[in-house]
């Protein structure tokens, strides 16, 4: 199986070493290439890649406006950037992934394949930079939204369920977990929602 891949990044020299890095690797097709948000879109909207692997310092529409168009029309979003500051931002517009610009083509030829089966790949660096920003409140009260994922986690929903009935990507349901585990100072769903229904912000009725 073919995974179709369009790139996404302003600089011309960063694409021509993508096409060069990945265009040659078995299973990858470059489909397009795009130099800012907008352009991504729209080709996205006519080429049908499977993943789009996108910058997110870019004129006009920006990496993260890009992706929070592209959620829900069908590719899966791959950042690649240079900077690790944007993960959570990135992460709640719907990307699937979070790369940055110096890993070594196998490394991102790998990433690329794991988007487009649904996993979640973050580079060390931005898993870092992501747990110290949900760290941050984690005496904090839960928001309307994190107990809304609470109650559906509660009531067995996966992730992808979760993210359905909320009309939000299944990577906003991950990213609220994890604040979740965070102002509850627990580490998994299980423990979640027995520490929720113990502080008494759930109960048996909803």
């Amino acid at each position: 199986m073919t995974v179709r891949l369009l790139i996404a990044d302003d600089h011309p020299i960063v694409r021509d070493g993508l096409r060069a890095a990945l265009g040659s690797r078995p299973g990858l097709e470059i489909v397009g290439e795009a130099a800012d948000g907008e352009q991504a879109v729209r080709l996205s909207a006519e080429l049908r890649p499977d993943v789009v692997l996108m910058d997110l310092r870019m004129p006009g529409m920006d990496g993260v406006a890009a992706i929070r168009r592209l959620h829900g029309t069908g590719p899966r979003v791959l950042v690649l950037t240079t900077f690790d500051t944007d993960v959570l931002p990135a992460l709640e517009a719907g990307a699937s992934g979070y790369l940055l610009k110096d890993a070594p083509p196998e490394e991102l030829e790998r990433a690329v394949l794991a988007t487009h089966r649904g996993e979640t790949v973050l580079a060390p660096a931005a898993a870092g930079r992501l747990a110290a920003q949900v760290r941050k409140p984690s005496r904090g009260t839960l928001s309307a939204r994190e107990l809304e994922v609470l109650r559906l986690v509660a009531g067995g929903a996966t992730n992808k369920e979760a993210a359905a009935r909320l009309f939000i990507s299944e990577a906003s349901v991950k990213t609220h977990l994890l604040h979740i585990y965070a102002k509850l100072d627990v580490r998994d769903r299980a423990a979640a929602v027995s520490e929720a229904y113990r502080r008494g912000l759930l109960t048996a009725h909803g």
